[in-house]
């Protein structure tokens, strides 16, 4: 078994253990990462898995950034200005056209792109 520091938080260290170590003392690793530390096992001196308390995990997943924030942001603004009075003025005229309006909106539409 050996230890080293990680950069994932302060004086935090992680453990490592081959697979065959972790499978004939399951007991003695878990026990290590309910007590904070972040374990590895490693198969071929390759880390395989990393077994880690949940209190851990949910930390990590904390510091994570959002990667849909952005893009809700987007349709939130996109939404509000839907939900103007000209905007809804303009989805009431489209249902009610007439296919024959729709297909001269659509040649003209067709004609402004070149």
């Amino acid at each position: 078994m050996t230890t080293r520091t990680l950069p994932l938080a302060p004086g935090q260290s992680m453990e490592s253990f081959t697979s065959t170590e972790a499978k004939n003392a399951f007991g003695k690793v878990l026990g290590r990462a309910l007590r904070g530390v972040v374990v590895s096992i490693t198969r071929h001196d390759e880390v395989s898995a990393v077994l880690l308390s949940a209190e851990t995990y949910e930390a990590l997943l904390a510091q994570r950034s959002d990667p849909l924030a952005k893009l809700r942001d987007r349709f939130d603004q996109r939404f509000a200005a839907m939900q103007t009075s000209e905007a809804k003025s303009g989805v009431r005229a489209l249902f009610d056209a007439t296919p024959r309006a729709l297909g001269q909106a659509a040649v003209a539409g067709a004609k402004k792109r070149g």
